[in-house]
């Protein structure tokens, strides 16, 4: 598995000047992820909890992820484009969002990271950041443990 510390210098500060959008691959491995964060996300019994919070049909919830990450990750702002501002916990605040919604969307997107053959210590860096956003999205207290 390739690290950032197997790198040589010059590659690494290659990847410090990249965006998030080329290290991921661009549009066509960025579309690849989002499809398999939401095919898993439909077809996995452990992501139940936050497939529940979407849509029948994913198609809508894809696009505007892909949309989403494209701008945040460095690319093209294709979400901007079509509706301003994310507003990203105004968005969420109709879904009851707790840790265990948090850890599962994160397992998914980890998993998901891994499937599209993403770089460890690339995967590693966007975790980092979708944990940050993932737990500021979170708009209900914890639920209790049984007693």
């Amino acid at each position: 598995m390739t690290t950032e510390h197997n790198l040589s210098p010059n590659a690494v500060d290659d990847a410090q000047q990249a965006s998030i959008y080329d290290l991921i691959g661009g549009a066509a491995k960025l579309r690849e992820l989002v499809d398999r964060f939401y095919d898993l996300m439909d077809l996995e019994p452990q992501f139940a909890v936050i497939r529940a919070l979407h849509p029948t049909t994913l198609d809508g919830s894809r696009d505007k992820f892909y949309w989403f990450l494209s701008g945040w990750s460095g690319g093209p702002d294709l979400y901007i484009e079509r509706f301003g501002h994310p507003r990203l916990r105004a968005r969420h605040l109709p879904y009851a969002i707790a840790s265990p919604e948090r850890d599962q969307w994160l397992r998914c997107m980890a998993l998901a990271m891994q499937d599209v053959g993403m770089q460890e210590w690339l995967q590693e860096r966007l975790l980092t950041s979708f944990f940050q956003t993932a737990d500021w999205m979170r708009n209900k207290a914890d639920p209790q443990p049984a007693q």
